[in-house]
């Protein structure tokens, strides 16, 4: 086994850098957030971990690196990863997909229970002292369709159906039928989105940012939507046209729309987003549990024992799809 000098792009007072010490005794590692802290080490360097780097600096010690074997993206989103130099790079790239599913498919539950039983208006009532008798919905038989369909999208899936939800999917390509997957009762392709957005009560975004992807839920696909649907994005804010979904939601076209990721991060003081009462706002924190960056390490960890066995890396990303 050659001994791997690994690059951590990150400050190097956090915390979960520590559990770095569990690599094995003749592992280089060189830990920075400025392209200085690598000049030594880079040139033999042959792991590159961007743990909490920025682009600009991914971009500059990737250039410092010949020897580079190996990328990985602490994060499974990829939109400021996936540089051209990244994609033009023959090194291959991971992420941390998968990492983070559980926590977000707990989410959309919990937001489609927050429009199906009316817990904004059971908070205003308790606050007020109002007693207020009203009729609720029963998700078991409604129907949730995922848009992209993935690690994410499965994780949703699985804790829909255990609630008797009816859930179709939304992906690139449909499987083939000798492919069954017991937590899909349809599938539509590319060309079938505005069809599945028509028969949804619930429409979870867990797509990630692509050029194709980008804009792809806009003022066609709100007009298509039931106005007693709720749209629920945990993918990636410029997936939905923002200002589009502004307007369904003022003009109470639709239901509502539970929402974890936007185009703007932080988003700016006075968004519609913060005054509009049919919205349930997080901010990008759908999946930080207490523990969330201690298994992304641990998911590196696990990575870089394969990596030095030669076997083959998992969520290896596919640079050119963006996925």
């Amino acid at each position: 086994m050659d001994n791997n000098i690994v690059l951590v792009l990150a400050n190097p007072n956090e915390p979960q850098l520590a559990m770095l010490e569990s690599l094995p005794p003749d592992t280089g590692l060189a830990v920075g957030n400025t392209a200085e802290a690598f000049r030594h080490t880079a040139p033999e360097a042959s792991v590159l971990f961007n743990w909490s780097g920025s682009g600009a600096l991914l971009r500059e010690v990737l250039g410092m690196c010949p020897a580079l074997k190996w990328v990985h993206c602490k994060a499974a989103g990829l939109d400021d990863v996936l540089l051209p130099e990244v994609i033009a790079s023959s090194v291959p790239l991971t992420n941390g997909s998968g990492v983070f599913s559980p926590p977000l498919g707990e989410f959309v539950l919990g937001a489609i229970l927050y429009f199906a039983k009316d817990f904004r208006r059971l908070i205003r009532n308790q606050t007020t002292g109002r007693w207020e008798q009203f009729d609720v919905t029963e998700i078991s038989g409604q129907t949730a369709g995922i848009v992209g369909y993935g690690d994410i999208g499965q994780a949703v899936a699985t804790r829909l159906r255990a609630m008797g939800m009816r859930v179709l999917a939304n992906r690139r390509s449909v499987p083939p039928p000798d492919r069954v997957d017991p937590l899909i009762d349809r599938y539509y392709g590319s060309g079938g989105l505005l069809e599945m957005l028509a028969e949804c009560d619930y429409v979870v975004v867990t797509a990630p940012l692509t050029p194709e992807t980008r804009g792809m839920l806009g003022a066609r696909e709100f007009a298509a939507m039931k106005p007693s649907a709720a749209v629920i994005n945990v993918g990636r804010g410029a997936v939905i046209d923002e200002p589009a979904m502004i307007q369904a939601l003022t003009e109470k076209r639709i239901l509502g729309a539970g929402l974890d990721v936007f185009v703007t991060e932080p988003l700016p003081p006075g968004h519609p987003f913060f005054q509009l009462d049919n919205v349930l706002l997080s901010p990008h924190s759908a999946d930080h549990t207490s523990d969330w960056l201690d298994r992304a390490m641990q998911f590196f960890l696990t990575q870089f024992e394969r990596f030095a066995k030669g076997e083959p890396l998992l969520n290896i990303v596919d640079k050119k799809r963006g996925y």
